[in-house]
């Protein structure tokens, strides 16, 4: 997949590696986007940067001026986990939530979301409306530019070759201002949006001040609805001005056709979900549809990599470089995997075949292993970044509950899906003991069965959270 593939230690070492390698190399950190490019032969980079060693770079932070900061190595799901972000980024968290998986948001970050530069995208959108800036660093410093700036194009943007994004940074909502964001996708989870709006109004008592309409999927970059903006400023949200807001949003929306909707259908919908969210902003149920508690598949962690110092932090695709880690609790040592993905080196260096190859598109949960104790995909993990990590597979993992109530409840068929389902539930049953059914539905968002439904792999997961607790 590449030819060298870096960990620096500090932030300069890495924007250091950019000067030199410039356009033949790519910042990686959740890899999601990037593994994914690699394989469709969309990007061929030479060299691999990985900046989840640094320390402090997965930081959320209020600064003096109340304007948040998301750093370059903050996951979507350490913003849906963020306090300060629920409170005051309501839009953005909403967005973090509806991306992917738990194991996807475990590892895709939202800087990465935006270099990424998809117009369907979802995180774009709401840090539009709540007015962020980006900030690029480089050996030579650093420049700000309003996020409206930065996207040139569909998956275009002014990073330099030798930049990378170090800071996100946004006015925390006022106690007068609330948001949210709405999505219009294929399916409740892993769904790509159709279209989506996030939506940032201000208010005097009960009249709109000042308003952001941001519509995503709907354009080639993320646009604003300005003359639905502008309709709302001087009124109060009635049933008949959200309406009329809802169709001038739709002027807005210059949508494409392609398989997953029509240009007019996109359209349409632009109106539809403008609608929506405004009308659960006036009813105050913006919030309703994401979990007091959501389902991470931590396990035991705190949702944040442990940053190590490494020594030896170079690994070459055609060399033996030695990737030095912990597998099931005991020492590996595997050479000529540094250009794998986890997934590969785990079935094809340390013939642990229990985990599977579904998708390789990290769209099935076949793949689910632990990454120091947090749930993610391993066929989009690159091999080296096991180099000094703690790796949990299916293999360790003996006699746990949620197995032997697989087996009781016939909740396996063909069992190809089972190795990812029960690292899912275990991780879900360390993280909350007792879950409900909606807890296991969010636990197993990213996994997919072909066989059985689900009923008995819930009833699985039930029955050994009882057993559990039994025993406890």
């Amino acid at each position: 997949m590449w030819n060298d593939y870096f960990s620096p230690n500090t932030l300069q070492e890495a924007l250091e590696l950019l000067d030199k390698y410039q356009s033949r190399a790519r910042i990686i950190a959740g890899g999601t986007d990037l593994i994914l490019e690699i394989q469709r032969h969309v990007r061929k980079p030479e060299v691999a940067i990985d900046i989840t060693r640094i320390e402090a770079l997965d930081a959320i932070t209020l600064d003096d001026d109340d304007r948040i900061h998301i750093g370059p190595a903050v996951t979507h799901n350490q913003v849906v986990g963020s306090t300060l972000c629920r409170e005051r980024a309501f839009p953005l968290v909403s967005a973090c939530w509806q991306v992917g998986s738990p194991q996807i948001r475990n590892r895709a970050t939202v800087a990465g979301n935006l270099v990424t530069a998809s117009p369907a995208n979802d995180t774009i959108a709401p840090l539009r409306a709540l007015d962020a800036e980006i900030v690029l660093a480089s050996v030579n410093g650093e420049r700000v530019m309003p996020l409206a700036e930065f996207f040139k194009g569909v998956r275009k943007t002014a990073l330099k070759p030798n930049e990378m994004v170090v800071d996100v940074r946004f006015p925390a909502l006022k106690p007068n201002q609330i948001g949210t964001f709405e999505k219009l996708g294929l399916r409740k989870a892993q769904a790509i949006s159709v279209i989506s709006v996030a939506a940032v109004l201000t208010f005097d008592g009960a009249t709109v001040t000042d308003a952001r309409i941001t519509l995503g999927s709907a354009a080639p970059t993320i646009v604003r609805a300005t003359e639905a903006e502008q309709f709302l400023q001087g009124k109060e949200l009635s049933d008949a001005v959200i309406a009329e807001a809802g169709e001038l949003a739709k002027n807005a929306a210059n949508p494409i056709s392609d398989v997953r909707g029509s240009a007019e259908y996109r359209r349409y919908a632009v109106g539809v979900y403008t609608r929506r969210a405004l009308q659960s902003l006036r009813d105050g149920t913006e919030k309703d549809a994401i979990p007091v508690h959501p389902i991470m598949l931590w396990g035991e962690s705190d949702g944040h990599f442990p940053p190590r110092r490494l020594d030896e932090n170079h690994h070459r695709a055609e060399s033996d470089d030695a990737i030095v880690t912990i597998v099931n609790g005991e020492p590996k040592v595997v050479r000529h995997a540094n250009d794998k993905t986890l997934l590969r080196m785990l079935r094809e260096d340390l013939h642990l075949p229990g985990t599977k190859e579904g998708c390789a598109e990290g769209e099935c949960g076949a793949c689910t292993v632990f990454l120091d104790g947090i749930a993610v995909l391993s066929c989009l993990v690159p091999a080296t970044r096991a180099h000094h990590s703690e790796i949990v597979t299916i293999e360790g993992i003996d006699h746990h509950p949620v197995q032997e109530e697989f087996v009781a409840e016939g909740a396996a068929q063909c069992g190809y899906c089972t190795p990812g389902f029960i690292m899912s539930g275990v991780s879900l049953l360390t993280e909350t003991p007792a879950p409900t059914t909606d807890d296991i539905k969010q636990g197993f968002a990213g996994n997919l069965c072909r066989c059985t439904g689900y009923y008995k792999i819930i009833s699985a997961v039930e029955k050994a959270a009882k057993t559990e607790e039994e025993g406890a």
